[in-house]
C-alpha cells in the first residue's frame, strides 16, 4: 500500500513509502474502524516535518508517514463499534493519549506529558497513505451535506479549540462579553477562526499582508468580517481606529507577530497562539512595557495546539451553520488540489513555492 512519508531528522527526504495494509482487527478490543481514504489535507506542518525542523517516527521505523488532515470512508467496523459504519463519512483526531490524567479522561490535547503523540507530525503515522485504522474513539464523523468541505475538518477543529479555550478561560472574569477581535494570518486558521467568531457575533478583523482586494479578503468579505492589510493600514493605525480588541488569535505562523500583538491586547483580554514556529529567530520586545500592561490590565496569553474529539465536533457544528449563514464562502479555502500520492513532489512544490495555495490538499482515491 502507497504512503507518503519522510525520514526525520534529514531535509527534504519526502518519499513514496510502500507500507502494509491495515485490518480492523489491528485495534483490540473489536473497537476498529477501517477508512478508505478519499482526500488529505497538507499545510505548513508538513513543510517544516519535510524541512527536518521537528517530527520523530514511530518506535521500530526510520520513516513517518505524513498527513494529519484527513477525510475518508469507512471500509469495515469492529463488532464492538456503535458510532459507524460502512459508507459513513468521516475524519480522524490527530493527537493520541499518553498516560497522565488528562490523557485519560479524553483531553490528550491537553496531556501534561512532555512526550505526545501525533498522527503524520510526532511518534504516530499519518493518514497521506490508501486506508488507516484507528479506533472508534478517535473518528468522527462528517455529515454528508459537508463532504465538499472534506480537509477542512482537522483545520476547523484548531480554530474552534482555540475560541473555545479564550472563553474557557474567561470564565475568571464571572462576565466577559468581548466586541471586537482581532485575527492575524489569513491561512485557513485565520480565516476558520473569523467564521467562528463572526457567528458568535464579534466586530471581527482579519489581518494579513496581502493589499486588497485578493482571494482571501473575498473570503473574510464573505463571512461579513472585515479583511486589513499591514501594509495599507498598520496595526498600531487600527488599534486607534477600532480601539484595541478584547481577544486576538494569532495564526500567522510568525513568532514576531506572535509576540508583538501582546502590545495592542485591551484591558481583561485574551490573546491566544495557535502558530508553531520550528525555527530559531530572536525578537526585541518593550517588555517593560508589556509588563506593566498586563499586569495591570489582567491580560491573559493562551497556547492552543490541535484538538480533541469534542472540538472536531464544534468544529463541524459551525462549518454547517456557516454554509447556511455564508453559501458557497467556505469551499474557496480549497485552492489546490493534487491528485494521487504518486504526486508528492507537486504537493511539497505547492506548500514552498506557490504563495497562492491558500489550502493544498491530495486527492487519494475517488468515492
Amino acid at each position: 500500500m502507497k504512503a507518503v512519508a519522510v525520514t526525520p531528522g534529514k531535509p527534504n527526504s519526502v518519499h513514496l513509502e510502500d507500507i502494509p495494509m491495515p485490518k480492523v482487527s489491528d485495534i483490540p478490543d473489536e473497537k476498529g474502524v477501517l477508512v478508505r481514504v478519499l482526500k488529505v489535507g497538507v499545510d505548513a506542518t508538513d513543510r517544516e516535518i519535510n524541512d527536518a525542523l521537528y517530527g520523530n517516527a514511530p518506535p521500530g521505523f526510520e520513516y513517518l508517514v505524513l498527513g494529519h488532515e484527513s477525510f475518508g470512508v469507512v471500509e469495515a467496523v469492529g463488532s464492538k463499534v456503535r458510532r459507524f459504519k460502512p459508507g459513513d463519512y468521516v475524519t480522524a483526531t490527530v493527537r493520541r493519549p499518553g498516560g497522565s490524567i488528562y490523557d485519560q479522561i479524553g483531553t490528550y490535547d491537553m496531556t501534561s506529558e512532555e512526550t505526545y503523540y501525533e498522527r503524520g507530525i510526532n511518534l504516530r503515522h499519518g493518514f497521506l497513505t490508501e486506508y488507516f485504522v484507528d479506533a472508534e474513539d478517535y473518528i468522527v464523523r462528517v455529515p454528508q451535506g459537508l463532504k465538499h468541505l472534506h480537509v477542512l475538518m482537522e483545520p476547523m477543529s484548531c480554530a474552534a479549540k482555540a475560541v473555545h479555550q479564550a472563553y474557557e478561560a474567561q470564565r475568571r472574569m464571572k462576565v466577559w462579553r468581548p466586541e471586537v477581535a482581532y485575527v492575524l494570518g489569513s491561512g485557513q486558521i485565520g480565516l476558520l477562526t473569523t467564521l467562528i467568531l463572526k457567528l458568535r457575533g464579534l466586530d471581527v478583523y482579519t489581518i494579513a499582508r496581502g493589499e486588497a482586494p485578493n482571494l482571501k479578503s473575498e473570503i473574510v468579505e464573505g463571512m461579513e468580517a472585515k479583511y486589513v492589510s499591514t501594509k495599507q493600514t498598520p496595526l498600531e493605525e487600527l488599534v486607534k481606529q477600532t480601539g484595541k480588541p478584547e481577544l486576538i488569535v494569532d495564526a500567522t505562523g510568525s513568532s514576531q507577530l506572535a509576540f508583538d500583538a501582546m502590545k495592542h491586547l485591551g484591558h481583561n483580554g485574551v490573546l491566544v497562539w495557535t502558530s508553531i514556529t520550528g525555527g530559531d529567530k530572536t525578537h526585541t520586545l518593550p517588555t517593560d512595557e508589556i509588563n506593566i500592561n498586563w499586569v495591570l490590565g489582567n491580560k491573559l496569553l493562551v497556547g492552543s495546539v490541535n484538538a480533541n474529539r469534542d472540538h472536531f465536533e464544534m468544529g463541524i457544528r459551525d462549518l454547517a451553520l456557516g454554509e447556511m449563514m455564508f453559501p458557497s464562502v467556505l469551499e474557496k479555502i480549497l485552492t489546490s488540489p493534487v491528485d494521487g500520492l504518486d504526486n508528492y513532489k507537486e504537493m511539497m512544490r505547492l506548500l514552498v513555492e506557490d504563495a497562492s495555495a491558500l489550502k493544498v490538499y491530495v486527492n487519494v482515491a475517488d468515492e
